[in-house]
């Protein structure tokens, strides 16, 4: 168990957290949240003891073992596999089964093993990293932005290898839906403080915005009776009658502790402008074919896609087939091999490319860079946009030169935002920014009054945005009218389905069930006939049965936590409303009381949660396996 106590932490003047202390107990894993530069990453440095504090400390157990996702790429082997196996634990240097195990998982193919990482892409040497940190096997994983660089197929995969991890974890990730279904509690950086939880983020930032509400309530509150005190001093100081009356208030405001106004915290506010556009169809692509010069092969061909006024067509699929290509092509940068675009007359693009931060002039400032974007855009609206892109009063002047990543992806939002657009191309705008921003980046995808055509992994956009999909996978790009759950219910991914026969693998080999579970799914021994076609029916209506005995009762609970839970957070929010209604009056007995009657509502309500989410993640994996074995019956 690693323990920290009472940590402080300050670069130049600029106070991290202070006086922090929580525990990482054993087979905890725990997302780590908080804006950029509130120190997450600095945290990970002092617990590798690559960073001091200034006081506090942290203890951590004898031979306990942290892996660490590091961003430097240095190798010293000759291939892919042998560098690999260098994250190996000592005693297992042979078992190098387990280095191909997630070095496929992360999209490397069987040819890349032999090939020296120096061909590879920084983007594929940073899952080589990734690959030798997981591959270690170590008491305590710390991942700082695993998912940079993933492709959607690879991001699922480590979804699903970090949910089946049985030691620590901390996580730092922008991606909330990958932090929730990996993580079983929250640690939060706010206001140079930390809050833990058990739960997901969700949780966390609601159970701060309920402090936060009744600390201003009560800070006005004390403010209002300070001010009524101070005013009857005054007024009766000169008052011999009234003496011991004044001293005694003159002691009680000395006495009481004076709560200041929280500072604001700088978010990301913004929306797209939107100009009025009158047709149906803003772009229709006929029979599309790319590929770059060298290339034997086209990278795609054959695409067709309209693009109508209200679209939320998302492009998803594996690094390197094309996504980002057809974005171009869309955008006007790149002209295709075969096949048309054909844009309406009128229509304006906005294009957001996640490698544009290169064209930005180092020596402007944000303000000038945002304001060169259009000869339109004035002196006050470019001031007004970087303030909407966090960049406030002097943070305006900043030169471009001095900007970390995510502050330039920013200006490159700004610039987006000067001009008004019909048509939104977005090509992973939220590499670089933090949670809160992502949030902010969704709502305003989400209020655009025009199409927007986006190119992302983040599975919380594609749920909430995308209407219509282009997806690359299996080789080839299919346009899919429909929802993202919509496609995973009816299609999914090619990787998804190799997860699917594997369970269905294991369950044949798991002993005394294999036969049963051979017979039930209908498998053909060596040397023996087919089943017949009416076998199988029997066979998969017996499956059918079967899973409805299995599934029923996890169903039946669920919608009883589901209730439970609704319920309690209702009276949940009856009794914030009441303590904020007792801060209000200073009601200090039922304060007291309400405060109680939360703490161990509280405690109902984690019960329930975490109870919810094993009956969830059983009834899902029972699910899936019967649904495995009900396709492989070919009737």
């Amino acid at each position: 168990m690693l323990k920290i106590n009472n940590l402080c932490k300050s670069y130049g003047g600029q106070i991290l957290f202070e006086e922090v202390s929580f525990n990482v107990n054993p087979k905890e894993r725990i997302g780590l949240v908080g804006r950029n530069g509130h120190g997450k990453t600095t945290l990970f440095r002092l617990i590798l003891s690559l960073d001091s504090a200034d006081s506090g400390s942290i203890n951590i157990p004898k031979n306990y073992r942290i892996g660490y996702l590091k961003q430097h790429l240095d190798f010293t082997c000759d291939t892919i596999l042998e560098e690999a196996c260098l994250g190996l634990p000592e005693g297992q240097e042979h078992n190098a089964w387990r280095a191909e195990k997630i070095l496929f998982g992360l999209g490397f193919s069987t040819a890349d093993l032999n090939r020296p990482p120096s061909e590879f892409s920084g983007g594929f040497q940073v899952r080589l990293n990734l690959t030798k940190v997981l591959v270690s096997d170590p008491d305590m994983l710390l991942l700082d932005e695993p998912t940079n660089y993933l492709d959607i197929a690879s991001i699922r995969w480590l979804e699903r290898f970090l949910q089946a991890w049985k030691n620590e974890l901390m996580l730092i990730t922008h991606d909330r839906s990958f932090m929730d279904k990996v993580t079983t509690h929250t640690l939060g950086i706010h206001r140079k403080r930390v809050r833990k939880i058990e739960g997901n983020t969700a949780k966390l930032y609601e159970q701060m915005a309920t402090e936060e509400e009744i600390y201003e309530k009560t800070r006005l509150n004390d403010e209002k009776r300070r001010k009524e005190v101070e005013l009857f001093i005054s007024r009766f100081r000169a008052k011999a009658r009234l003496a011991n009356m004044v001293q005694s208030r003159v002691k009680t405001l000395k006495k009481q502790e004076q709560k200041n106004k929280l500072d604001k915290i700088e978010a990301l506010e913004f929306s797209f402008k939107f100009s009025p556009f009158s047709a149906k169809i803003m772009m229709d692509v006929r029979d599309l074919a790319f590929r770059y010069p060298g290339q034997s092969s086209h990278l795609f061909s054959g695409l067709n896609l309209t693009i109508a006024k209200d679209d939320r067509i998302c492009i998803v699929g594996k690094n390197g087939e094309g996504k980002t290509t057809l974005q171009k092509l869309l955008a006007g940068a790149l002209k295709p091999i075969d096949g048309e675009i054909r844009p309406h007359p009128l229509l304006k693009r906005g294009f957001y490319e996640q490698t544009n931060t290169a064209e930005l002039d180092l020596n402007r400032t944000v303000e000038e860079e945002i304001a060169y974007a259009s000869e339109n855009c004035t002196h006050q609206m470019a001031r007004d946009i970087a303030g909407a892109m966090m960049f406030s009063g002097s943070g305006a002047l900043k030169k471009i030169s001095v900007l970390s990543g995510g502050e330039k992806s920013r200006v490159m939002l700004g610039k987006l935002l000067v001009s008004p657009c019909h048509l939104l191309l977005l090509d992973e705008p939220t590499n670089h920014l933090d949670m809160e921003s992502c949030d902010s980046l969704m709502a305003a995808i989400d209020a655009f009054d025009g199409a927007v055509v986006l190119v992302t992994h983040n599975e919380m956009f594609l749920h909430t945005l995308a209407t219509r999909l282009v997806v690359f996978d299996r080789g080839r790009h299919t346009v899919f009218e429909g929802s993202y759950q919509r496609f995973l219910d009816d299609v999914g991914w090619e990787s998804d389905d190799a997860v699917r026969r594997r369970s269905v693998g294991k369950q044949i080999q798991v002993g005394e069930s294999s036969a049963a579970t051979t017979e039930g799914v209908g498998f053909k021994e060596p040397g023996s006939a087919a089943p017949d076609r009416k076998t199988l029916r029997k066979k998969k209506a017996e499956l059918v049965q079967q899973r409805s005995r299995k599934l029923k009762p996890l169903e039946s609970r669920i919608v009883e936590l589901e209730a439970s839970i609704e319920e309690a957070e209702e009276e949940m929010g009856r009794l914030n409303k009441g303590l904020i209604d007792a801060s209000t009056s200073g009601d200090s007995e039922q304060i007291a009381d309400l405060a109680k009657k939360q703490r161990y509502l509280q405690v109902q309500l984690d019960g329930q949660y975490a109870e919810l989410d094993r009956v969830t993640l059983d009834f899902e994996q029972q699910e899936a396996e019967f649904a495995a074995q009900i396709e492989m019956l070919q009737v």
